[in-house]
């Protein structure tokens, strides 16, 4: 049996990319063979072994056939003919349908070296069009790799149009949507996964919502790269020029969880109305509509993601800070208190929203907000 280091390891060890994890292929071997040497079987449609040492993945070369819709309808065949290239041309792209063996001889056919060298993302055959999926991998790596340069070939794009208007990406399920999208949104160039997306004419089906406004959250998300938001931020921040309900049939639509999905709708919902114009009652209502007494957690990121859609990144800023003090301090009061001085039922909560005020009020006239 013949063994080769294969896919993004290999690729991102030729880019001087810190590599996180190794794949591997086996050639000329049969799963028996496999088990005698320790390894571990995972793989039930197709054979992946586990190294009994170092626990990485090695699967047997093979081949698939289009039997269905959809990125699971197909057919594997693993044997000890499969040759390293039929196994490399099932891949995705070009930059990783590159093998290395254990001399450290790269085994290239499909010409994945040049195109690295190009900055080009190259489907490696018309089998790309098999599997649905790959539209929304193709623009993930496309901004993974954006910051060094790499384009999608054009041949790509419109390959993944006729994928689009064929009507293959509806036959997706919402998990693995949302885990492409997800891990685009922690890529250095986020943006450009939804702008790869709607050159490939594949936005219908999954994000119809977003097409309208999907220019303008550009420069949010590059700014959430620069503070280094979280994952649930840079989800929200698509969603601040969206009504609650095309936001709310999105979240379900793609099934966000809940932490991703309750942040976008306070972001649909209520970020407009986070501006310096406020008066005292205005911070205090949006502060009761967004649950802050409750959940300042996810006020506090509901803030970063106001300071992230402003333009303005000085207002926004000067803003947040005397905002957080104040919900800091308003959510310091304790209906203890009120039970104390014999208020009862409604009263309490009446006397807490008062005193909230009274506490926005001082803030106001120390110019605080200004």
């Amino acid at each position: 049996m013949d063994v080769y280091l294969v896919g993004g390891a290999v690729r991102d060890e030729l880019l001087n990319r810190r590599v996180t994890e190794r794949d591997w292929v086996v050639v000329g071997a049969t799963p028996e063979e496999m088990l005698a040497k320790g390894f571990e079987q995972v793989g039930k449609d197709f054979p992946v072994f586990l190294h009994p040492k170092t626990k990485e993945e090695y699967a047997l070369a093979r081949t698939e056939r289009k039997s269905g819709s959809g990125y699971t309808g197909f057919v594997c065949y693993a044997a000890p003919d499969v040759t390293l290239e039929q196994d490399l041309i099932r891949r995705d792209l070009t930059v990783n349908a590159i093998a290395k063996d254990n001399d450290g001889n790269l085994i290239d056919p499909y010409h994945g070296v040049r195109d690295l060298n190009s900055r080009i993302l190259r489907h490696v055959s018309e089998a790309f069009s098999e599997d649905p999926l790959r539209v929304f991998r193709v623009a993930r790596f496309a901004a993974r790799y954006a910051h060094l340069g790499f384009k999608v070939a054009e041949e790509t794009l419109s390959l993944m149009r006729n994928m689009a208007d064929s009507g293959e990406l509806a036959h997706l399920t919402a998990e693995r949507v949302w885990k492409e999208t997800i891990r685009a949104l922690g890529e250095n160039n986020p943006e450009v996964y939804f702008q790869v997306l709607e050159r490939a004419e594949a936005l219908n089906d999954w994000f119809p919502e977003l097409i309208a406004s999907l220019k303008n959250s550009d420069s949010r998300l590059e700014r959430a790269v620069s503070a280094k938001a979280s994952d649930d931020i840079r989800w929200a921040l698509l969603f601040a020029n969206t009504s609650a309900e095309g936001t709310e049939t999105l979240c379900k639509r793609v099934k966000a969880p809940n932490k991703y999905a309750q942040l976008a709708m306070l972001v649909s919902r209520f970020s407009k109305a986070f501006t310096p114009s406020n008066t005292a009652d205005d911070w205090l209502k949006l502060c009761n509509q967004c649950d802050a007494w409750r959940k300042p957690e996810r006020f506090t990121d509901f803030i970063t993601a106001c300071t992230l859609i402003n333009d303005n990144a000085d207002i926004s800023s000067s803003l947040a800070t005397p905002l957080h003090e104040t919900v800091k301090e308003a959510s310091k009061l304790s209906a203890k208190a009120f039970v104390e001085q014999g208020l009862r039922g409604p009263q309490i909560g009446e006397a807490m929203n008062l005193a909230r005020r009274d506490i926005f009020e001082k803030r106001f006239r120390l110019d605080l907000f200004s």
